[in-house]
């Protein structure tokens, strides 16, 4: 384990700096043979354990992260004890995104599910690559407008669907984005309280709407592992919209 002793970042606890192979996170996927080079040197990859922040809300902005591996929840802090999570994200995605352009402190907060391992790169190298990596400035453009269009979409689906839906909804987004076990369960555990934090509604909601699911075979969990037993099911819930009077 190592101090955290470069300039810039924002966490004082240690966390373990391991090696990256240059080849599978966003960042180098799209870069310049030559350019990884160039990263090696400056890049700083860490292993962040489950359930530590990558960064917080309010912090200063000092750089993007690109997920190697595990998972990262990005969320805002709702009450003292609640949440809304915005987005999962998973090895080769990017996080710290929405603090570049607009200001100079995270709007969100992001934190691993699960241990996580991600490669930050600070702000002015950020810079130079972008300059240097045409196919990686073009490629980070397409990532922000289907970012953008997935924020669109939670918000219509917020205002115009039951919260049975938007349940059904977020099984069917989260089962798609991690992919299943050789059991065919959810390949990340999820609480129950973290679907409630990204349907929008409550733990008490989501408990319910298990229990019928799990009635109608729709549905089966073991802990905190989740199978959808009937997808096509499923996915009637989550085309459901509200049905005004």
């Amino acid at each position: 384990m190592i101090q955290n002793n470069f300039r810039g970042y924002p966490y004082y606890c240690k966390m373990q700096e391991i090696a990256c192979d240059l080849d599978r996170c966003f960042l180098c996927r799209h870069c310049l043979p030559e350019w990884k080079e160039v990263i090696a040197l400056r890049k700083k990859t860490f292993l962040f354990k489950k359930g530590k922040p990558l960064f917080r809300e309010g912090e200063k902005v000092n750089g993007i992260f690109f997920l190697y591996s595990g998972t990262v929840k990005v969320y805002i802090p709702w009450t003292e004890e609640k949440e809304v999570i915005l987005r999962f994200a998973r090895g080769g995605d990017i996080v710290g995104h929405r603090g570049l352009g607009g200001g100079d402190v995270y709007p969100v907060s992001a934190s691993a599910l699960e241990d996580t391992t991600a490669c930050f790169i600070n702000n002015d190298f950020l810079e130079a690559t972008l300059k240097t990596n045409p196919s990686l400035t073009y490629t980070l453009m397409h990532f922000y407008a289907t970012e953008l269009q997935k924020a669109e979409r939670r918000m219509r689906d917020l205002t115009h669907m039951e919260v049975r839906g938007r349940i059904a909804g977020a099984l069917l987004e989260i089962a798609a984005l991690f992919g299943l076990d050789k059991d065919r369960y959810i390949a990340v555990a999820l609480t129950q309280q973290d679907i409630a934090s990204y349907a929008g509604t409550t733990y008490e909601t989501v408990f319910k709407c298990f229990v019928e699911l799990k009635k109608k075979k729709i549905l089966s969990t073991s802990g905190k592992s989740i199978r959808i037993d009937k997808p096509e099911l499923l996915r009637n819930f989550s085309d459901q919209p509200i049905k005004f009077q």
